[in-house]
């Protein structure tokens, strides 16, 4: 087994896309800091290597971020392989469940998880995604709902929830929401 990757090229920027056995493992912007270990991690928690070329799935990827980035699609269904520790993943499983449009804090996400306290650790398991947009890392906001760090930049994070309606204009004006 291995990981079929393919860089599609978004109006939003470079996205690596990854297919491990017929599930997204990756959709991660090509150009993060934290690239190396993202993608070492993926690869020894999988114990597959990463190997270039285009899968239906992959197809099927690109054609669905082309629908969200076009404004048509504001949920995906594509399988996914989260590969993480049981917090992350976890932490990755609220993420998928923020509705399009609406932003939670990472202590709002905090306390979904049930502790408070783990702020810190939920922002780092935040950081941490490898299938961003689908799993949608972008709409964790600070508690004042101030933008904050994402793999994609500032600009991208603010474009994207522009996109979805979550701020009011290309200002950093919030439609904060917490459920």
């Amino acid at each position: 087994m291995d990981i079929r990757t393919f860089t599609y090229k978004s109006k939003f920027g470079d996205l690596i896309l990854g297919d491990y056995s017929g599930k997204i493992c990756l959709c991660d912007w090509k150009y993060r800091r934290m690239r190396g270990g993202i993608d070492r991690k993926i690869s020894q928690g999988l114990n597959a290597p990463f190997v270039e070329g285009r899968t239906v799935l992959l197809d099927q990827a690109i054609e669905q971020l082309r629908e969200y980035f076009s404004g048509k699609r504001t949920t995906f269904d594509l399988p996914l392989k989260l590969v993480g520790t049981d917090f992350q993943i976890e932490i990755w499983k609220h993420l998928q469940n923020i509705p399009f449009g609406e932003t939670v804090s990472y202590l709002e996400l905090a306390r979904l998880y049930g502790d408070e306290k783990a702020v810190r650790a939920v922002a780092s398991a935040n950081g941490a995604n490898a299938i961003s947009i689908i799993v949608p890392c972008h709409r964790v906001v600070g508690s004042d709902g101030s933008l904050t760090g994402y793999a994609g930049g500032l600009p991208v994070k603010k474009k994207l929830l522009t996109l979805e309606g979550a701020l009011q204009s290309e200002q950093t004006t919030l439609n904060f929401s917490y459920d």
